[in-house]
């Protein structure tokens, strides 16, 4: 079953809350209304939030210095009570972004639902859809654009907790130009150190990554990777894109990832059809007992 297939068999089986704080939109709207037809979850109304004091506590734990009559005024903002409702344990994911810029629903959600355990910097993630039948994930393509060694180990962690809710298993590859020791410089002693950080393989070039004769010549052990953590956002970006026009590759995303519960950012351009897919994908991350 390909990765898709088995987010909607998830989200049906979980039918997990989910907030779309933007329904107004009217694509929005009636992506709700479908995502409650098909059973793929049970969509909770931004006006079952309770009083915006409720919810003072969360933005002040995840932005010391914060003043509370300040959090006071930021939770009339529908994006951050939104996430707020998220953090409190009354929605187990937000999906917004289509009525707003990708910035303010990560600001959203970092001030309000705040990052996952060792993970300080957001990040994207796109699946990559192969005519092969791989499944793979690319990171980051779409939010960090020169990130440095400690983001690189952040967006690797990060996407190896995606990997694992949504393809069973995270095979990490932190891509470069060179692989092992055979080069260095700026870009490729960043990777090293963020592989280091992050307990991954790397610095290995893409081919030794997917190819396991081309990194046993290489000198390379590890297996074939699943989840491409790219050097920074121009390559990343390139990459899935290339893979589009020339590899026949679908590409779902992006989606946000390093929060401490599933935060998913639309495309100001989504569709419907986007949006109950890509909330689908969302809530098959939801870390449910």
């Amino acid at each position: 079953m390909r990765v898709l297939e088995q987010a909607i068999a998830t989200a049906k089986a979980r039918k997990a809350r989910v907030i779309l704080p933007e329904h107004e939109d009217p694509r929005v709207a009636e992506a709700t209304r479908r995502l409650l037809a098909e059973g793929l979850a049970r969509p909770v109304a931004l006006a079952e939030a309770r009083p915006v004091e409720a919810y003072v506590d969360q933005l002040l734990a995840n932005r010391p210095g914060l003043k509370p009559a300040l959090a006071l005024r930021m939770l009339e903002k529908p994006l951050i009570r939104a996430a707020a409702m998220v953090a409190a344990g009354e929605a187990d994911a937000m999906v917004a972004g289509a009525a707003n810029a990708t910035r303010r629903v990560i600001e959203a959600a970092a001030l309000a639902v705040g990052m996952a355990q060792g993970v300080r910097t957001p990040s994207s993630f796109f699946l990559m859809l192969m005519p092969d039948g791989r499944d793979l994930v690319f990171a980051d393509c779409a939010v960090n654009t020169d990130p440095d060694a400690a983001q690189l180990a952040d967006i690797a962690r990060a996407s190896a907790a995606s990997a694992r809710a949504l393809l069973g298993e995270a095979r990490v590859a932190m891509l470069s130009y060179s692989t092992g020791s055979s080069g260095s410089g700026p870009s490729v002693d960043r990777v090293r150190a963020a592989a280091a950080d992050a307990g991954f393989p790397g610095p290995v070039q893409a081919d030794a990554a997917l190819n396991a004769a081309i990194a046993q010549a290489k000198g390379y052990d590890a297996p074939a990777a699943n989840t491409l953590i790219f050097p920074d956002l121009n390559a990343g970006n390139i990459a899935y894109k290339l893979m589009q026009e020339l590899g026949g590759a679908q590409a779902v995303g992006p989606f946000l990832q390093g929060f401490a519960k599933p935060v998913c950012d639309l495309s100001r351009g989504a569709s419907v059809d986007d949006i109950v897919a890509a909330t689908a994908v969302t809530l098959a991350m939801v870390d449910r007992p």
